[in-house]
């Protein structure tokens, strides 16, 4: 194993153990956000330069033995790598020491951790000051390098925040995501961007706040639809006075920061006294706003009096799957639950899911001052210390046995006892479909990995590819790929030429990454066999949105490539007058057919090709919508034409930019360490 480099900074500690994150920019849709700088925390690595020699050739515990002699009784955290160099597993230690002896030992409680060990070939390590250090690292390794021995964390998109802005004279109220460098006060974080929204719009009827951008609220001349429609003051054109609209900026906070009875208390007296005076037309104002408030608060659920700031998690598991159920309270109010199916080994116990589970939760995200669990996790109070650590102030982790607060994670449990039941019926009917589709087409075995292709273009122009994903569990989001067309020997309209190009790239890259990896198809099969989550990257089946013609191009390409035998394709050709359920289908060595009408594989198959068309077309639309719209560092406050073009010029593109470190960008021409932070700021959350 070769040495490991000393690092001067966590940042650069961390930042060497990332993967590469060069990728087809054309043809990823779910682009992976830039390398974190890390936690600002002083880690040491271990110079292994000595022991390079003792564990070559080893595998298994007699490797894990061989390193393990020169390793101190220190804090730190440990990554096992196989033989391609993948990272097997990040674990964190009290004592690497006496950790890492224990897997040298051979006796192990499960079978994953002996698949583990024997599948290691190699180990590194990094050394911390204090356990909490080393908690924080795993957690943010594991993140980034998704090691699949681990607990993984699937779903790992930011929050949207409500932000009253005060950065200006009349502020306004805006969704927000990302770093909080702009001045104001930020309320949340909401579950999602839907019930942010939706909160907005009810917050519009209820204190008339301006949602315009500051460059339009300068040029304005007379008021906007909102203000005819009773959603805006108007303070762009001193429809209200700047004291009147202070006012109403105030009791959105006081509302937003809980005082919400004290603001109804409020308008309902100013209600009353219009009434009093006769003046109807303003009381019924004021009664609009009422009805404003109470539709937000309805749809909040439960709002607790005892509780200020909170977030509640609960854990079920059921089917060798895991359900994790969070809710979100601030300033006693519900801002939304979100349900997260984290990948876990089915042996592991529930409190050992739930604590790696919370240590990646919180990597990017603020913590609230009190955390309350359905059960308790290992090492609680370690975990308290290290979110503590990261906010900055106080964090309370607790299994409340009693009162409201106990009350609120049983409601937690049984939406995750919930979400979970719901999942796994879904699952039990993809496999009876799936099972289907394997009799229906005589295939040698149930598909794992379905991938289905579709073009969308106008007359040629902007022309795109769309690849869609689907498995066991339904669709695969996160395996989706577009294609933009770059031939230019293509005759624009060409589908065949099209699909052509699209099925040379998709499986020439696969072929590489195989043997860049040097792994099989055998490889997918084995991984899904022994359960330890990872989805295959090889399709079983892939179906075409056409008929014969298209089939002969994707068979020619196949044929070229040699994986013709790897791959099961099947055309679906639109029926007569394009009538859906008299689809007809194309599979190489039988004649076309159809199916029943009321065939379930049918519905099944169509649901497929729909969810390809509308992807194709989603992408397509982005696309032609791109060429229209302003590059995304004109949205940066700061950035103007001369410094726009000099970091174009060094980043060639805007997503190279978006993934430059602080010290890349500060590298530039023209670029000062302030409009660097403003630049990071604006494409990352920390």
């Amino acid at each position: 194993m070769p040495p490991i480099p000393r690092k001067d900074s966590a940042a650069e500690d961390i930042a060497g153990y990332l993967p590469d994150a060069e990728a087809d920019e054309e043809e990823d849709i779910v682009v992976e956000p830039a390398p974190a700088e890390g936690p600002d925390l002083p880690f040491t690595a271990i110079d292994w330069s000595g022991q390079a020699g003792e564990a070559a050739g080893k595998a298994g515990a007699d490797v894990i033995q061989a390193l393990v002699k020169r390793l101190p009784n220190a804090p730190g955290v440990y990554r096992m790598m196989n033989a391609a160099g993948d990272v097997l597993y990040v674990g964190k230690a009290r004592s690497l020491k006496k950790r890492v002896t224990a897997y040298a030992q051979g006796r192990f409680h499960t079978n994953r951790i002996g698949r583990m060990v024997r599948e290691t070939v190699t180990m590194e390590f990094v050394v911390t000051r204090t356990e909490i250090e080393a908690l924080l690292l795993e957690a943010n390794l594991i993140k980034r390098l998704r090691p699949r021995f681990n607990v993984l964390l699937r779903d790992d998109k930011s929050f949207p925040y409500i932000v009253v802005t005060g950065d200006h004279p009349a502020p306004g109220i805006f969704k927000h995501r990302g770093a909080r460098s702009r001045k104001g006060d930020y309320f949340g974080p909401f579950a999602s961007a839907g019930a942010v929204g939706r909160t907005i719009n009810a917050l519009q009827r209820a204190f008339l706040l301006r949602t315009c951008t500051d460059s339009v609220f300068e040029t304005r001349t007379r008021p906007c639809l909102l203000f005819q429609i009773k959603r805006c003051s108007g303070p762009c054109t001193g429809e209200i006075s700047p004291v009147d609209y202070a006012e109403l900026v105030g009791e959105a906070k006081d509302f937003l920061s809980g005082r919400s009875q004290k603001v109804k208390t409020q308008i309902g007296a100013a209600m009353q006294l219009a009434s009093d005076d006769l003046d109807f037309e303003r009381a019924a104002i004021y009664r609009d706003r009422l009805a404003a408030l109470s539709h937000v608060q309805s749809h909040q659920g439960i709002n607790p009096q005892s509780v200020e700031e909170a977030d509640v998690f609960a854990l079920h598991q059921e089917g060798g799957q895991n359900c994790i159920q969070v809710f979100f309270f601030r300033t006693g109010q519900n801002w939304g639950n979100r349900a997260y199916f984290p990948k876990a080994d089915p042996a592991l116990e529930a409190g050992e899911v739930l604590g790696s589970f919370l240590a990646q939760f919180y990597d990017d995200k603020p913590s609230p001052r009190t955390i309350l669990l359905a059960q308790q996790v290992e090492e609680q109070e370690l975990l308290a210390q290290a979110l503590a650590t990261r906010a900055g102030h106080k964090v309370l982790i607790g299994v409340p046995k009693r009162g409201e607060k106990k009350d609120l994670v049983d409601h937690a449990l049984q939406n995750a006892r919930e979400a979970l039941a719901r999942r796994l019926a879904e699952t039990s009917t993809q496999a009876r479909l799936l099972e289907g589709l394997k009799e229906t087409f005589g295939l040698e075995k149930i598909p794992t990995r379905i991938e289905v292709y579709d073009n969308s273009h106008i007359m040629g122009t902007n022309a795109v590819g769309a690849m869609i994903v689907a498995g066991p569990e339904g669709f695969v989001k996160n395996q989706y790929r577009k294609f933009n067309i770059r031939s230019t020997e293509i005759t624009p309209g060409d589908d065949f030429g099209m699909m052509r190009e699209v099925m040379e790239r998709r499986f020439s890259r696969l072929l590489k990454e195989e043997q860049e990896n040097g792994a099989s198809a055998g490889d997918d099969a084995l991984a899904e066999e022994n359960g330890n989550g990872a989805f295959p990257a090889w399709p079983d089946v892939i179906l075409i949105d056409g008929g014969q013609g298209q089939m002969s191009a994707v068979r020619g390409i196949l044929d070229k490539l040699g994986v013709a035998g790897r791959v099961t394709a099947i055309g679906v050709a639109k029926g007569v007058d394009r009538d859906a359920g008299r689809e007809r289908f194309f599979v190489a060595g039988r004649e076309s057919f159809t199916l029943p009408v009321r065939d379930p594989v049918l519905y099944f198959v169509q649901r497929l090709r729909d969810e390809a068309h509308r992807f194709a077309i989603g992408s397509h639309r982005a696309r032609r919508k791109k060429e229209m719209t302003k590059n995304p560092l004109d949205e940066i406050a700061g950035i103007g034409p001369g410094r726009k073009r000099a970091l174009l010029m060094h980043f060639g593109t805007a997503k190279a930019v978006s993934r430059a470190a602080m010290d890349d960008l500060m590298a530039v021409d023209g670029i000062s360490e302030s409009v660097a932070r403003a630049v990071y700021n604006h494409f990352h959350e920390n």
